[in-house]
C-alpha cells in the first residue's frame, strides 16, 4: 500500500516500522485524508507479521502533529463532525489495542490531535523543545478523537480537566513530571533513543508483550474485568512455545529466543 501523507519504512532486519506523518508544509496536521491513512497504515502493520514494533514520528524537527486542519473543520456539520470524531477514534483505537508495541516519538509541537495521536501510543518519548497541549477550546471546539478520555487516563482528572479548560501547552519537562511522556531527550537523540528501546523491549516474547498490553487496556474498559483478564491472558501464557522456551532458556542459563507462538 502507498501513502501520500505518510511515510511508511519498515526495517527488514528488526521488524521495526517507522510511521513518519508527512505534511511538513502544513505541520504534519491531520486532515481526513491523513487520518485515513494512519488507520490503513495500522492496520497493514497489524496484519503484517513481518512487523513486529511501530516508532510513530512526524517529519522535520518543529512538529509531531501540529493539530487538526483547522480549514477543513469549519466544513463540517453536526453530523459529519459526530463521523468525523468516530473516524479518528477509530484510527488511534487501532494502535492503543495493537499487540504489538507502539512508540510515539514526539519531535516539536504535539497538540489538538497530534496530542491525541500521541496519547493513544503505548509509550511516549518526547524531544527537548515537543509541546503538548489539548487547545481545542480556543476554537469553540473539545477534542474528538479520544482525547478527553486517554489525558485522563494518563495525568489524572483534575489536571486534565486543568489542561483541556485553559487549553494550556506545557513543555516536555512538565509533561515529564505529569506522566504524560516516558522519557524527554534532545532532538537528535530522539529516534536512536527511542529505537534502542523498542529493540530492547523486541527481545522479550512477542505474545507476552501483546497480553501485557491488553491486559492493561482492560483496566480502562468498562465491558470487562481488569483481573480477570489478566488472569485469562496468564493462563493463556502457559500454553505457548515462548513460555516453554523461556523458562527453559532460564534454568538452562542461556539466551531464550522467542517465536511468538
Amino acid at each position: 500500500m502507498t501513502f501520500t501523507n505518510l511515510l511508511y519504512q519498515l526495517e527488514a532486519e528488526t521488524g521495526i516500522l517507522t510511521i513518519t506523518i508527512n505534511r511538513p508544509d502544513k505541520l504534519n496536521a491531520l486532515n481526513a485524508a491523513t487520518i485515513e491513512e494512519i488507520r490503513k497504515a495500522a492496520q497493514q502493520a497489524l496484519d503484517d507479521p513481518s512487523v513486529r514494533g511501530i516508532i510513530l514520528t512526524g517529519s522535520g524537527e518543529k512538529s509531531f502533529v501540529a493539530g487538526a486542519d483547522i480549514a477543513e473543520l469549519t466544513q463540517l456539520d453536526e453530523i459529519s463532525a459526530r463521523r468525523a470524531a468516530e473516524r479518528g477514534q477509530e484510527a488511534f483505537c487501532l494502535l492503543e489495542e495493537s499487540p504489538k508495541p507502539v512508540i510515539a516519538a514526539v519531535n516539536g509541537f504535539a497538540l489538538g490531535g497530534g496530542c491525541e495521536l500521541a496519547m493513544a501510543c503505548h509509550m511516549r518519548i518526547a524531544s527537548e523543545n515537543a509541546r503538548f497541549g489539548q487547545p481545542e477550546v480556543n476554537l469553540g471546539l473539545i477534542p474528538g478523537y479520544g482525547g478527553t478520555q486517554r489525558l485522563t487516563q494518563l495525568i489524572g482528572k483534575g489536571k486534565a480537566i486543568e489542561l483541556l479548560l485553559t487549553a494550556d501547552m506545557i513543555k516536555a519537562d512538565e509533561a515529564l513530571r505529569l506522566g504524560l511522556v516516558n522519557h524527554v531527550v534532545p532532538q537528535a537523540e530522539l529516534l536512536s533513543f527511542t529505537k534502542q528501546l523498542l529493540t530492547r523491549i523486541l527481545t522479550k516474547a512477542p505474545l507476552a508483550l501483546g497480553l501485557c498490553i491488553d491486559s492493561v487496556n482492560a483496566f480502562y474498559d468498562k465491558d470487562r474485568h481488569g483481573y480477570q483478564a489478566e488472569a485469562n491472558a496468564f493462563a493463556r501464557c502457559f500454553d505457548s512455545e515462548d513460555f516453554r522456551e523461556g523458562t527453559s532458556a532460564f534454568l538452562e542459563k542461556r539466551p531464550a529466543v522467542f517465536t511468538g507462538k
